[in-house]
């Protein structure tokens, strides 16, 4: 029995109905980036944390990839249950038979749908619809549910995908995957397909598969799910091939700033999956990525640390205790004002009068154009001595 498939569309008009459904794909699509090579011990943890965190589906590997795989697959699958954990296949019986093979209840197959992938692959249209209904329906003997993908569907002819979605439609499938597989598609291009496409299959939940070649892998899943898409893959710190998937803490936090929804994520829990997955891939996180960079709740204009200081949502959408954050101190640079001085400096234990500050910010900016760079803490104590002697 499927205990964990997708119900009909939230409502975005009255904020009630099931959650936006978040398959993880970290440890299959995040490892395929270049480089990226995560241990078995890293798989597990790394499933633990999603799981804890509240991401209900993990898509975790390619069984057929060998024999090192498919242990992988039953090492998280011992770790947090096989009604989680979804396995990748081509389209082909010896990929089920991989994926049974480790002990899968969740499947997945990806069938090419452009003419340029048919072509690549050696197929045609007829190929795709036939083994569709086919394979499809061998799934279903032995999984318990049955996932289908549209790869590349953003360069397919759109009646053939229409026709893919009809024929996926009669199969014993769940739910149909839309991956835009070179990231060219647009948030309005995306809330159109995805309402047509729902139009011809309404009983199979829709998915959307984002790439960001084109910086708008989160943009177009948001506009999946707005427009009555039930699923949507993502990856932590947007790790993926080339520019990386939809990242899963930018999707998170939008569905819940921008939109007012609850996709069922403990989004404190954030910084910490950040981290592991960072060390994990080797990968580190750039310092202005959206809520995981280190510098995004890091402030040093001499106004927005003075709003700060009065109210910290002048100049922040959300508190970066929300995503598991601590706030790091003002930077004291060329652009630095009295009250970020002051502040940094109640913290040293060096208070001074406002008046005292703004000479203090005076200096602070000018060392900092001589130096080249933001001065530190200790720096601008030692700037405050006279003044506190």
């Amino acid at each position: 029995m499927n205990h964990f498939a997708p119900q009909p569309p939230f409502s975005v008009t009255t904020g009630v109905g099931s959650l936006p459904w978040l398959v993880d794909t970290t440890l299959r699509d995040g490892e395929q980036a270049a480089g990226v090579v995560f241990s078995r011990s890293d798989k597990v943890a790394i499933a633990r944390e999603l799981v804890a965190a509240g991401v209900p589906e993990l898509e975790a590997g390619c069984p057929a990839a060998g024999p090192e795989a498919r242990d992988d697959l039953r090492a998280i699958i011992g770790a947090v249950g096989a009604d989680r954990v979804l396995g990748w296949c081509r389209a082909s019986e010896g990929d089920l038979a991989a994926a049974a093979g480790c002990g899968l209840r969740r499947v997945h197959l990806s069938f090419p749908v452009s003419d340029l992938h048919l072509r690549l692959w050696g197929r045609d249209r007829a190929w795709v619809l036939a083994d569709a209904a086919r394979l499809t329906a061998l799934a279903a003997r032995t999984f318990d549910f049955v996932s289908v993908g549209a790869q590349d569907y953003s360069r397919a002819d759109p009646e053939f995908l229409a026709e893919f979605a009809a024929t996926v439609a009669r199969t014993p499938a769940r739910r149909l995957r839309l991956a835009d597989t070179v990231g060219i598609a647009h948030p309005a291009r995306v809330a159109a397909d995805v309402a047509r496409l729902r139009a011809i299959g309404p009983e199979v939940a829709l998915e959307f598969h984002a790439h960001d070649d084109l910086g708008l892998a989160t943009a177009n899943t948001l506009a999946a799910l707005l427009a009555g898409a039930q699923a949507a893959s993502v990856t932590v710190n947007g790790l993926g091939e080339r520019a990386g998937n939809a990242a899963l803490e930018e999707v998170v936090m939008a569905l819940r700033v921008a939109h007012g929804i609850d996709c069922g994520f403990s989004p404190e829990k954030l910084a910490a999956l950040s981290a592991l997955v960072a060390r994990a891939s080797g990968r580190s996180v750039p310092p202005e990525k959206p809520v995981v960079g280190a510098a995004v709740f890091q402030h040093g204009s001499g106004i927005h640390c003075a709003g700060l200081l009065r109210d910290e949502r002048s100049y922040e959408p959300f508190s970066p205790a929300t995503v598991g954050r601590t706030r790091a101190e003002f930077e004291l640079g060329v652009h630095t004002g009295g009250s970020a001085v002051a502040a940094v400096l109640r913290t040293q234990g060096c208070p001074v009068a406002t008046e005292t500050a703004r000479t203090l910010a005076e200096q602070v900016r000018e060392i900092a154009r001589q130096k080249g760079r933001a001065l530190t803490a200790v720096e601008v104590v030692a700037l405050a001595s006279p003044f506190a002697a």
